[in-house]
């Protein structure tokens, strides 16, 4: 019933419209959705990696200054024997070693600086330039020193050398987390989730930007920073609690060191691309507008359509009254049943009429049969009686004449005329039915029938039995016959069964057979033109006396034949 309920637009809709639809905007919107998402990944990670390498870039670049400047401070202290001279000399390049500048003689003696002696003291310069190899290093060469801690701040300090031809040395002291201050202001802005690293060669930090710290230990495992150590730039990828972090790295060539930006790619997004991630999304409304729209059609259309049609269905089967229940939906489907309901009763009245004009059309019937009947059991059998009677009176009197055989044969002749006769008018005038009621006239009826197939015709009462009035009787009996001959005509059954039931409130008679079937029709307007004549005119038998009438078949399944009369007779 649920499968006949959604059969046809609704379902073609769905799967012709609406399924491909929803699918495609489904795969669009997560589709576009996702490819998005990548483009974005793929552009704030290349964001990232350019940033990177413009700060590395330009940290590089300021190193070179220094150890430029360191170079230039070595010339002058071999061409000038006044060390005080040429650090005065050497102002210009001081805001670029915040940590000051100090001129070595080839044993490691201070000769001049620019800040206190205790201070440079306090640094071990002296042993760090031998640790280097400094006093090896070629003249007017710069050296970038491990870095160190500043004792007094703690701060990270890198040294930058260079030796003068007369063996003195000329060395600078600088912040890398100065270079870095600077390189990043340019290139990157640090938001709440963001975070910058610069380390050297050792894998220690020498500066930290953002909301992010990590020790030395985190950071030699953080990804990313092996690949600034070893002289690579990229970019890569980690998950974290807050979402995909993109992770851009690139070397600091002339030290060693390497530079990481870390950020959530999502929060890098500007609001508007973020919010262009949610376009195709608006597919999904469409859809649901969409489906919405189906629902409707389907409440409000198709299904009061459908109702419509099975109720014209009962209407055509002869329910009159079923085609009056509203089925609702929208105003054109009400007016329409409206004009249904006027017509049906405009074809009821018509019925009852036809129904009268048919019912006296067929008592006149029976009443020729019953006059056919009768002449023939009067007339034609009692001469057909004495006829035989005077054969066999013949034979008495020939009795071994040659012509005897002759008569004999005659006899059986007569002897069978009068059984057809007789079956005959058994046919045309029930008159078991007349004068034992219909139970008898049925039993009869299908003993008749199963000799005639060579088939058992099985006959059940159930109920307490009555007597009807004779029009459904006589209905009721031609029913069965109409129905027997079908079965002997088309089904090619091998049993049939006749039941009649007695209720309280209803008569309800059924045949069935183990036949091979058909397919039951519409309504009854399609049975005439596949050949259904028999059913046809136990149709209008049944509606002639305000029965219910049923098919129940399919092809190679039987048949049962159903008529059921509600007992206000």
């Amino acid at each position: 019933m649920l499968l006949k309920r959604w059969r046809g637009l609704p379902l073609q809709l769905f799967a012709i419209t609406i399924l491909p639809l929803a699918v495609l905007i489904v795969a669009v919107a997560f589709g576009s959705l996702a490819l998005h998402q990548e483009a974005m990944r793929t552009l704030v990670g290349e964001r990232d990696e350019r940033a990177t390498r413009a700060a590395a870039a330009a940290i590089t670049e300021q190193l070179n200054h220094r150890a430029s400047a360191i170079r230039s401070l070595a010339l002058r202290a071999t061409d000038n024997a006044d060390i005080d001279h040429v650090l005065a000399d050497a102002a210009f390049i001081q805001p670029d070693f915040s940590g000051g500048l100090a001129i070595y003689d080839e044993a490691g003696n201070l000769l001049g600086s620019t800040i206190a002696a205790e201070v440079w003291q306090a640094r071990q310069i002296d042993q760090r330039l031998i640790a280097a190899n400094t006093f090896l290093s070629l003249p007017e060469e710069s050296q970038f020193l491990a870095t160190f801690p500043d004792p007094d701040s703690g701060e990270a300090m890198t040294l930058v050398a260079a030796a003068a031809h007369n063996g003195h040395f000329a060395v600078g002291a600088f912040y890398p987390a100065d270079l870095a201050r600077r390189a990043l202001s340019d290139v990157f802005n640090a938001n709440d989730q963001a975070s910058a690293y610069l380390i050297d060669g050792n894998g220690r930090s020498l500066y930290q930007l953002g909301a992010i710290p990590l020790s030395d230990d985190e950071l030699t495992a953080h990804p990313g920073v092996a690949g600034a150590l070893r002289g690579e730039s990229g970019t890569t990828y980690l998950s974290a609690d807050d979402g995909e972090h993109v992770i851009a790295f690139s070397p600091v060539a002339p030290v060693g060191w390497g530079l990481v930006i870390e950020e959530p790619w999502r929060a890098v997004a500007d609001p508007m691309l973020r919010t262009t991630e949610l376009g195709p999304l608006v597919m999904v409304p469409i859809l649901f507008i969409a489906l919405v729209g189906l629902w409707f059609g389907v409440r409000q259309i198709v299904q009061p359509l459908q109702s419509l049609e099975q109720k014209a269905t009962e209407l055509a089967w002869g329910d009159y009254d079923a085609i009056a229940a509203p089925v609702g939906g929208i105003n054109e489907i009400q007016r329409l049943q409206t004009e249904l309901v006027h017509m049906a009763q405009k074809v009821k009245t018509a019925q009852q009429s036809l129904r009268g004009y048919l019912g006296a059309v067929t008592t006149g019937q029976e009443e020729e049969r019953r006059r056919l009947a009768r002449d023939l059991h009067d007339d034609t059998i009692q001469s057909l009686i004495a006829l035989n009677q005077q054969v066999q009176l013949a034979q008495l009197t020939l009795n071994g004449h040659p012509a005897a055989e002759q008569l004999t044969t005659m006899q059986q002749m007569t002897a069978q005329i009068i059984a057809d006769l007789r079956r005959l008018t058994r046919a045309l005038r029930p008159i078991y039915l007349e004068d034992l009621g219909l139970v008898t006239a049925l039993d009869m009826l299908a003993r008749d029938t199963g000799k005639t197939l060579q088939i058992p015709v099985e006959y059940r009462t159930l109920g307490v039995e009555r007597r009807l009035s004779s029009e459904v009787e006589l209905a009721f009996y031609r029913i069965v016959q109409e129905a027997l001959s079908n079965v002997a005509r088309h089904a090619g059954a091998t049993r049939a069964e006749v039941i009649l039931e007695f209720d309280e409130s209803a008569i309800k008679l059924t045949i069935n057979d183990d036949g091979c079937g058909f397919a039951v029709p519409e309504s009854p307007a399609e049975m005439a033109p596949v050949g259904h004549f028999g059913l046809l005119g136990i149709q209008e038998r049944a509606e002639a006396i305000g029965a219910r009438f049923v098919i129940d078949s399919a092809p190679e399944a039987g048949t049962r034949l159903t008529i059921t009369l509600a007992d206000n007779i």
